[in-house]
């Protein structure tokens, strides 16, 4: 595996692991980028603390500690810096001014939440509404319409368990534009190894009937699951299977040891 760029730290308050491992279990495992995408920060009211991502406080840290492991191993493995973000229109404006002052790589879309978490629901649990499901998908179609988003982390993150014909109507509609835009679906290696309900073979059916490339995205939250080869053949198994390609590095962000400052 060559690449991974859905990689998160121990500031999200859910992952753990030092920085330094996971760059290190990247480069033991072969790969020649790693990009960290830690779950961005929003500016919520003052009496609410998230315990799913990073405070607005510690972006300095994030970025400083990255770009000095960029600087380290720079001989070793090209390391970017980015961030996994949910599309909410209303929130969007004071997340573009916090992140102004930063050189953020690329970001990828991961719509846990259709509002914000502190209204919920979580798009994971279990629902067999459709309007849900159709509201996730326009969402996602109309974030990776902004431009700012290189692809879409665990695009059947929303949990439908209502008719099998409802699900392939919604996804496929997104499959395809996915495919249009030249834009790969995520084979997400946490859900893979966890049984979650997600990367599932439902999905990855209708992704192969739209043509769809994929990339695999290990999520990592612990250092080993950047250097497990068992969890990655799974999920490279996984699209064999289903005669997807696989697209190693991202445009724009491949092996590249561009120097790059902190701070803009």
């Amino acid at each position: 595996m060559p690449a991974n760029y859905h990689t998160h730290t121990a500031r999200c308050h859910h992952a753990w692991g030092e920085d330094k491992e996971y760059v290190e279990q990247a480069i033991a495992a072969g790969m020649q980028v790693l990009g960290f995408s830690d779950h961005c920060p929003w500016i919520f009211p003052k009496d609410y603390t998230s315990k799913t991502r990073m405070a607005p406080e510690m972006l300095d840290d994030y970025f400083t500690a990255i770009d000095r492991l960029r600087q380290e191993y720079k001989n070793d493995i090209t390391i970017y810096t980015g961030f996994e973000s949910e599309y909410v229109p209303k929130l969007m404006e004071e997340q573009e001014k916090l992140l102004s002052d930063y050189p953020v790589d690329y970001m990828i879309l991961g719509e846990h939440f259709m509002e914000n978490e502190m209204t919920g629901p979580y798009t994971g649990l279990p629902t067999d509404q459709e309007a849900d499901l159709r509201r996730y998908v326009d969402l996602v179609i109309e974030g990776m319409e902004t431009g700012k988003y290189v692809y879409v982390a665990h695009p059947d993150l929303l949990h439908y368990t209502g008719p099998d014909e409802i699900y392939e109507k919604h996804f496929l509609r997104l499959c395809q534009y996915l495919k249009q835009k030249q834009i790969p679906v995520e084979i997400n290696l946490l859900g893979v190894v966890e049984h979650r309900h997600y990367t599932s073979e439902r999905f990855l059916k209708i992704a192969e009937k739209a043509g769809n490339s994929v990339i695999i995205g290990c999520d990592a939250h612990t250092p080993d699951r950047l250097s497990t080869q068992e969890y990655l053949e799974t999920c490279r198994n996984l699209a064999e299977k289903f005669h997807l390609p696989v697209v190693d590095f991202l445009p724009g962000l491949g092996p590249d040891t561009a120097e790059r400052s902190v701070l803009k």
